[in-house]
């Protein structure tokens, strides 16, 4: 049996404004109908795989579990990391964690944001590379590269090893991410791979690594995984110990130091969607080289990447060449293709400018379900609020505004002071300044409603807690 470990951090600058610090990328739909998240859960599970570990933090935690349970599978543990410190420290706390009830179990470590087509190759690579794993090697997989790609690190593999095999082959060593000349002369040469940041070996293997490699990191974590507190069935780890771990990457810290490392070729699809060409390309243009959303249009384009975001908000594109349109209802992106791996410095002109659009979706999703601004005046907001099916807001009440609620559909269950009441659509209820409240839904389908504030002050931390379900601060 294997244990996926799903690293599920990051913050996804590089496809802005899809992708945002408050919603990254791998919760995202980019192509199909399942996010990136999901899509890595349930190409590692079935009768070849345990449930998943999954690393992640603390703002992601409910989105994970939803995300989840939208596809009908359970994670074996969610270990909530206090802060991101890279894949070294993450990598290690599953291992920790594993090895407390099984220290000869195989980790399959896998970034949950990837795209792999074909599931079924991409299995049956695992199942190759596993022999080698539970043999003690540090097995990493390895793309076969189709063009000079310069923003992935590469992997060299030994002499007389086969960057063709169905097999593991022997490793030389990692390679930084190369300039265009070194990428194609890299690839000209045949005997390197993309670095997929993909890794199986069994817990006890990477703890050992771990003690001769980076004990310092290994100590710190140990304490914070032994520190480890339970959270409606989150593991969070210690946050002071934590705090203590190099920011670290696993290739700097143990891969790069081994001997005992091996890599499995794969030939099939693969993409880490590491920008908004990524997408492009991986969206299999049509024969004039375009990609168009259900919401866009192209008119006498090429070589373009048109996508609107938004219902009801149409992208058209007319005369392009090379370029990448992203709509959103709060937010544009227009840059030439060439251009894509610059969308992080628009993020930090953004953040330099106090812009939320930087780093906050329209939409905020929630452990109860998500709440989107429709429009915001001086002293008024109108919001459109869903809660999911059982969920239920914490009992809170406000200082400086009041709240006008209007159920369009399903049923709400509300309460204000000492009173109790269903509210069924197109019906309303005033909740004054200072009152103490509740929503929740009580049905079995979404409850939307529509708030109406008003007030002096709008902001979301104007909110006291005196109950709330998910144990939010």
């Amino acid at each position: 049996m294997i244990y996926p470990v799903l690293l599920c951090g990051g913050s996804g600058t590089r496809l802005w404004p899809l992708s945002r610090k408050s919603y990254p990328k791998q919760f995202a739909k980019f192509m199909g109908d399942e996010s990136l998240f999901q899509a890595s859960a349930l190409r590692l599970s079935g009768n070849d795989f345990a449930a998943p570990i999954v690393v992640t933090g603390d703002p992601f935690r409910f989105i994970v579990t939803e995300q989840l349970a939208q596809v009908e599978l359970v994670a074996k543990s969610i270990l909530i990391e206090p802060e991101g410190r890279n894949t070294a420290p993450a990598i290690l706390a599953s291992a920790l964690w594993l090895a407390k009830t099984d220290s000869k179990a195989l980790m399959l470590v896998a970034p949950s944001d990837h795209v792999i087509p074909d599931t079924a190759a991409f299995v049956a690579a695992i199942r190759s590379a596993e022999p080698r794993a539970q043999q003690g090697d540090l097995v990493t997989f390895g793309i076969a590269p189709t063009r000079p790609e310069t923003g992935y690190g590469y992997l060299e593999l030994a002499e007389g090893a086969d960057v063709r095999a169905q097999s593991p082959q022997a490793l030389a060593r990692f390679v930084e991410k190369p300039d265009k000349v070194r990428a194609a002369e890299m690839m000209e040469s045949g005997s390197f791979l993309w670095n997929a940041g993909i890794f199986l070996f069994t817990a006890q293997t990477i703890i050992t690594a771990f003690e001769t490699h980076a004990p310092d990191i290994l100590e710190v974590v140990q304490k914070a995984v032994d520190a480890a507190t339970f959270d409606l069935g989150f593991t969070r780890l210690d946050r002071e110990a934590w705090s203590m771990a190099q920011d670290i990457s696993i290739d700097y810290a143990i891969m790069e130091k081994s001997e005992n490392l091996s890599v499995i070729p794969f030939a099939g699809e693969w993409s880490d969607l590491g920008g908004w060409d990524a997408v492009w390309l991986e969206s299999h243009p049509d024969a004039d080289g375009n990609v168009c959303s259900a919401n866009a249009t192209s008119i006498d384009c090429s070589d373009t990447l048109l996508r609107s975001e938004t219902d009801g908000l149409q992208l058209v594109g007319i005369g392009l060449k090379n370029i990448i349109a992203i709509a959103m209802g709060d937010a544009v992106l227009v840059a030439d293709k060439s251009q894509a791996q610059r969308v992080k410095e628009a993020v930090d002109a953004l953040k330099s400018r106090g812009a939320t659009q930087a780093v906050q979706l329209p939409r905020d999703y929630r452990p109860w379900g998500w709440y989107e601004s429709l429009v915001v005046g001086g002293r008024f907001q109108v919001k459109r609020i869903v809660v999911n099916p059982g969920a239920s807001l914490s009992l809170q009440s406000h200082h400086h505004r009041s709240e006008h609620w209007i159920v369009v559909e399903g049923t709400a269950k509300v309460t204000v002071g000492e009173s109790t009441q269903l509210i069924s659509e197109n019906q309303s209820v005033y909740i004054p300044l200072g009152a103490i409240h509740r929503m929740e839904n009580p049905g079995k389908v979404p409850m939307v409603m529509i708030e109406v504030q008003t007030g002096a002050y709008l902001g979301e931390d104007d909110i006291i807690r005196y109950e709330d379900i998910y144990a939010r601060d």
